[in-house]
C-alpha cells in the first residue's frame, strides 16, 4: 500500500521544516515527487502533524518474567509502539534478573513479533546485589549485549565499579549507572528539604546522588571506559557531569522527563503517584536540569517507565513503592515542555542522541499530532499498571503513525 502524507512537517536537527508532501511506498517514507507517484494513493491530511526519527527510550522497566502482573513483554511492546517509541533499553530488574545469555534471549525472543527493538541492559552483579560480578563477557559474546548496569540498584562498591569498567573496555561496552549512595538515602521517601520537614517525611538528600556521581567520575578517570549516568536529578549532578565532559571523559547522561515538570511541591497532598526515585527535587534543581538539556550536558530524556501494581502503590505514602509509568504520557509531557525547549531539541534528546549512545542505526519514523486531545483512563491505557498522576485526565498530544522495518503502523484508529 502507498500512502501520501500531505503537508507533513518534519523535525530536523535545527528546525521544524515547512510542510511538504511525503509518500510511504515500498516500506520507505520519502519526499513525494509528482513525476513518479504511485497510482491509487491513499491521502492523509497531515496539516496538524509532525514527524521525526523514531523515539528511543534508554530506561524502561518490565515485569516479565516473575512480575507479569505489573507489565508483560507483550503489554510493554504494545505500549512502546503506541507511544511512538521504536526502540527501548530494558532494565534488568525482573525476577529472575536479566543476568545471563538465557535471560537476554528470553526477552529478545518474546519481543520478536513486534516492530519495536528491545535492548537488554545486562546486570553486572548477580541478582543486582552490588557485589558478585555476572558473566559479563559471556553475555556480550553469546547474545551481543553491550549495555550493562544494575538498573534501579546503585553500584556502591568502588572496587566492583572499577573492575566492571575494566571488563567493559574489552568490547567497548557502556555502563549505565543509576548513581546514588544507598546509605545516605536509606529510609528516604522524598527530596530532603523544607517540604519533607513540613510533611514529617524522611528525606533523600541531593548529596546521596552527588557524592556517588563524583566518586564514579574519579574511578572513570583512573580506569578509562564509558559511563552513562541515568536519571540525574540535582543541580550539582548537572555541574559535575558538565565538568567531566569538559575534561574529555567519555560520559553521557539522561534525565527522566517528569523531573523536568514536577518538583517536591507536588507531593504536599501525599499522592503516592508522585513517589519516584530519584525524587522530585527543588525548583532550582528543575531549572538546572532544563538548562542542562539546553546546553547538551544532558544527552537524553527518558520515560523511566516503572510499572507498579495497585496493591504496592496505592497505600500510605511511606509504604508505597517508588515509580511511575511514563510511556503513553511521554508525548503529552513533551508538549508541556515544547515552549521552553522546542521540538528540534526535544527530538534530539529522544531520538538522535539516544541512538548514538546505544549505537543504533535509526531508520524509523514517528508521526504525531501535538494538538490532539485524548483521555488517559482504563479504556485507553495499554500498560498493565496505572500508577500515573495523569490517570483519568485529558491529555494533549497523540502519536498517529510509526514507520519501522518497512511497516506502517496506524495508531489512531
Amino acid at each position: 500500500m502507498s500512502i501520501l502524507f500531505q503537508g507533513l512537517k518534519v523535525i530536523s536537527a535545527n528546525e521544524v521544516q515547512k510542510p511538504q508532501d511525503y509518500v510511504f511506498h515500498k516500506g520507505k517514507l520519502e519526499l513525494a515527487s509528482s513525476d513518479d507517484l504511485p497510482s491509487n494513493l491513499e491521502t492523509i491530511d497531515c496539516s496538524q502533524m509532525l514527524a521525526s526519527k523514531g523515539w528511543v527510550d534508554l530506561r524502561c522497566g518490565v515485569g516479565e518474567p516473575g512480575l507479569e502482573y505489573k507489565e508483560t513483554i507483550d503489554s510493554l511492546c504494545q505500549t512502546l509502539i503506541g507511544s511512538g517509541f521504536t526502540a527501548a533499553v530494558i532494565l534488568p530488574n525482573t525476577e529472575p534478573v536479566i543476568q545471563s545469555k538465557n535471560d537476554v534471549d528470553f526477552l529478545i525472543n518474546r519481543s520478536k513479533k513486534y516492530s519495536v527493538d528491545l535492548f537488554a541492559q545486562g546486570a553486572v552483579t548477580k541478582n543486582t546485589d552490588g557485589e558478585n560480578l555476572t558473566e559479563i563477557l559471556d553475555m556480550h559474546h553469546q547474545s551481543g549485549v553491550k549495555i550493562f548496569g544494575d538498573g534501579t540498584k546503585p553500584l556502591s562498591n568502588g572496587d566492583r565499579y572499577m573492575k566492571i569498567l575494566q571488563y567493559l573496555q574489552k568490547f567497548d561496552g557502556v555502563l549505565f549507572d543509576h548513581a546514588y549512595d544507598p546509605l545516605l538515602s536509606i529510609f528516604g521517601q522524598m527530596h530532603e528539604g523544607d517540604n519533607s520537614t513540613m510533611l514529617g517525611m524522611k528525606g533523600i538528600p541531593s548529596l546521596a546522588e552527588e557524592v556517588a556521581i563524583q566518586r564514579n567520575i574519579e574511578i572513570l578517570k583512573y580506569t578509562g571506559g564509558k559511563v552513562h549516568f541515568q536519571t540525574i536529578s540535582s543541580a550539582k549532578a548537572v555541574s559535575l557531569i558538565r565538568q567531566a565532559k569538559e575534561e574529555g571523559l567519555n560520559v553521557t547522561c539522561d534525565v527522566s522527563i517528569y523531573q523536568l515538570l514536577f518538583t517536591d511541591n507536588d507531593l504536599m497532598d501525599f499522592d503516592p503517584n508522585y513517589k519516584v526515585k530519584p525524587p522530585f527535587r527543588s525548583e532550582l534543581d528543575k531549572q538546572a536540569l532544563l538548562e542542562g538539556v539546553k546546553d547538551h550536558t544532558i544527552d537524553a530524556i527518558v520515560s523511566n517507565h516503572q510499572p507498579q501494581d495497585y496493591d504496592s502503590k496505592f497505600m500510605e505514602f511511606d509504604l508505597a513503592a517508588f515509580g511511575m509509568i511514563g510511556l503513553q504520557t511521554f508525548l503529552p509531557a513533551m508538549v508541556k515542555l515544547e515552549k521552553e525547549l522546542g521540538w528540534p531539541l526535544l527530538m534530539e534528546k529522544v531520538g538522535g542522541k539516544p541512538s548514538e549512545i546505544i549505537e543504533l542505526q535509526n531508520d524509523s519514523w514517528t508521526i504525531f499530532n501535538p494538538n490532539e486531545e485524548w483521555l488517559f483512563n482504563r479504556k485507553t491505557n495499554t500498560s498493565n499498571s496505572q500508577n500515573s498522576p495523569w490517570f483519568d485526565q485529558k491529555l494533549t498530544g497523540r502519536v498517529n503513525y510509526v514507520i519501522q522495518k518497512g511497516e506502517l503502523i496506524k495508531l489512531d484508529e
